[in-house]
């Protein structure tokens, strides 16, 4: 079986029918409604993976893609064809796995977990249709197609962000989520319209061969529209400065956590870089500045998210900053040329940041709230959670052989070898984000799982098989799928290598580097955290070292330009500008309309003297001069109107005398 038209529209399709069927039909199933979604999720996932299967099989003999697009609609006066169509490549194949795989796991994830929720059908519906979404946009093959799945995107993560709407920060989250993704989203639309403006296409594939025999004029033209669509990948991916959306996101139910931060929205941004990367790799790899853009956002999100992360206190917060910073840290690898590492991290990413969400759900499930301070101790109480969630704590640590250990290698070692500007602090970033991300996690560990439990009112339990399977099903993928890009034998690279970017061969220093960091890591946050367990949840070792170091990295550097409520720069200035429009409202009352109102206080009353004069003088004076010359008239024709006969008569032969004697003066000239 391959990828052809009907396998890819089954795919696709299935996931929005189950999110169709249990919106009409979901209330009358009520807590059987998951059965539809499992299903038919089921059947998209089986198709994928044999067409994943037949695609990487192909690819050794015919690197050929499969695709198919027909016409949508044609504007203006058949001007310009838009069309719609789908391609399934070596990478499209890869996420089709990651997107129907993962999330299948995390639908049966939320059997369990939202198990006598009011709205249960409406939650599987929604999540169907996030899948969906997410889908098309890895399919689509085509910026129209790319662009309206990536709205489709953002509007189910705001259903299911806010979908506990009547808590007033669900509902609060959701917005933020929404509103600030659609700032990068704005951006985005611009270097779409700035693609179409320059290429004439909104095909992948005809922009792609375009683009390649532009002018250099022309290519800089497209590297302006590549950073324009990279603001996209700002929003989606929560990079900085629109970072700030993603940790509240945790308001949402977990599963719904676990499925934005590993399969769909924020590996949405990732993946379109790495899906028109031809565009951001136009100017070569050296001094190019969409790329150098890319890789300095990232780097610098990937530093700041873990400097973050060690500060927190909820426990989907920690990995809601740890998603930030290895999203972060994909970025970066994009932007120094390791295309295969960005990508690759992005495969092992989904698997064990799923893991330890749908981890940290068990936990919750266990204990009834996110506060790290009152768990401890959970690993007696729940062994299953404890074992798979070290793994996962492992492969994001970076410890071999664990997969995330084979993806941050591959991305150090391109970092490492770049010679984009700055690319060795680049690579010293990298390092100290893997230390700080090897210290936050152990630092979790330690205060959920081991010491005595805080929270006397807790009676934590493990959770039922229905989310312990999917547990230990990610945690044996957290495990292996980094095998794939081993070192000398990489798979993944020869399956989706971009031609023209540059190849590292293995170099030891930046391996060794990536593990000795995440040792020291471990060994800090297991001398903090493990060795000296609190005992009481007020106690907080780093804020002892740290002072006020601490609650700067609590409030979050206090960076969070969109929440008025925290005391922080974005809050003072909020403040500014809302005292600058009192200002503002006060001046133009009294100084624009004061000076406003006087000219026209100014212009009426000498427009009124005026017109008075004019009336009086002018006017009447018109008026009595008319009537006195008439008056003057009258009173000298009054005199000739005698009434004697003679005098008339007198007048008649004067007139005919007049006449004559004009007559004979014509006839003398």
């Amino acid at each position: 079986m391959e990828a052809t038209p009907t396998v890819v529209a089954i795919i696709m399709l299935a996931p929005f029918v189950a999110y169709l069927f249990n919106v009409f039909f979901g209330g009358r199933l009520k807590e059987k409604a998951h059965f539809v979604s499992l299903t038919l999720v089921g059947i998209s996932t089986v198709l994928s993976l044999v067409a994943f299967v037949t695609t990487v099989v192909r690819s050794f003999a015919d690197p050929y893609f499969h695709g198919w697009h027909g016409t949508w609609f044609t504007v203006p006066a058949g001007t310009y064809t838009i069309k719609i169509g789908y391609q399934v490549d070596q990478l499209t194949a890869f996420m089709l796995v990651v997107v129907t795989f993962i999330g299948w796991f995390i639908q049966l994830y939320s059997v369990g977990y939202m198990h006598g929720d009011p709205r249960y059908s409406r939650y599987f519906a929604f999540l169907s249709l996030f899948k969906a979404s997410m889908l098309l946009l890895v399919l689509t093959d085509n910026l129209v197609g790319l662009y309206a799945a990536w709205e489709l995107v953002g509007l189910c993560s705001y259903l299911l962000i806010g979908f506990w709407f009547e808590k007033p920060e669900a509902a609060r989250a959701a917005k933020k989520a929404f509103i600030v993704t659609r700032v990068g989203d704005a951006g985005f639309a611009l270097g779409i319209f700035l693609t179409f403006a320059v290429t004439g296409a909104l095909g992948l594939g005809e922009i792609f061969n375009f683009a390649e025999k532009a002018s250099p004029e022309v290519k800089h033209l497209l590297t302006i529209a590549a950073i324009l669509l990279f603001c996209g990948a700002i929003g989606k991916s929560a990079q900085f400065p629109l970072h700030i959306w993603l940790p509240d996101a945790m308001e949402g139910p977990t599963p719904v956590s676990a499925l934005i931060h590993a399969a769909t929205m924020v590996a949405a941004g990732v993946y379109m870089v790495g899906r028109l990367y031809p565009l951001f790799a136009l100017q070569g790899f050296e001094h190019n500045p969409a790329l150098t853009i890319v890789a300095w956002i990232g780097g610098f999100t990937a530093f700041l998210a873990a400097t973050i992360a060690v500060a927190q206190d909820d426990i989907k917060r920690v990995l809601a900053y740890s998603t930030i910073s290895q999203l972060g840290y994909m970025l970066m690898g994009l932007g120094v040329g390791g295309f295969v590492a960005g990508l690759f991290h992005l495969v092992t990413h989904a698997f064990f940041k799923a893991l330890l969400f749908l981890g940290s759900g068990s936990v919750i499930h266990a204990v009834g709230h996110n506060d790290m301070k009152r768990m401890g101790g959970l690993k007696e109480h729940m062994p299953i959670t404890f074992v798979t969630y070290m793994i996962g704590m492992g492969a994001l640590a970076g410890i071999p052989p664990l997969a995330g250990f084979w993806s941050k290698d591959e991305i150090l070692s391109a970092a490492f070898h770049s010679h984009i500007p700055g690319a060795k602090w680049l690579f010293a970033l990298g390092l100290i984000t893997a230390f700080l991300t090897a210290f936050y996690m152990t630092r979790q560990i330690g205060l959920v799982f081991f010491g005595n439990l805080r929270d006397h009112h807790a009676h934590p339990h493990e959770s039922p098989k229905v989310m312990t399977v999917p547990l230990m099903v990610l945690a044996f993928f957290s495990a292996t799928v980094g095998f794939i890009g081993v070192p000398g034998a990489n798979l993944f690279e020869r399956l989706v290598h971009f031609e023209t970017a540059p190849h590292h061969e293995f170099a030891w220093t930046p391996m060794l580097l990536s593990i000795i960091v995440a040792l020291l890591g471990i060994i800090a946050g297991y001398s903090l955290y493990i060795a000296n367990p609190i005992r009481l949840p007020e106690e907080e070792p780093l804020r002892q070292r740290l002072g006020k170091l601490y609650d700067i990295l609590a409030n979050k550097w206090h960076l969070d330009w969109y929440d008025p409520q925290l005391p922080q720069p974005g809050y003072y200035v909020a403040r500014g500008f809302i005292w600058l429009a009192i200002l503002w409202r006060w001046f133009d009352l009294h100084i624009i309309d004061g000076i406003v109102n006087a000219v026209g206080y100014a212009t009426a009353f000498i427009f009124a003297a005026a017109y008075r004069w004019f009336d009086l003088y002018i006017v009447d004076g018109a008026v009595n001069f008319v009537g006195w010359s008439t008056k003057l008239i009258g009173n000298i024709t009054r005199r000739i109107q005698t009434g004697l006969v003679q005098h008339y008569m007198f007048l008649v032969v004067a007139g005919l005398a007049a006449i004559a004697l004009w007559a004979i003066w014509q006839q003398l000239r």
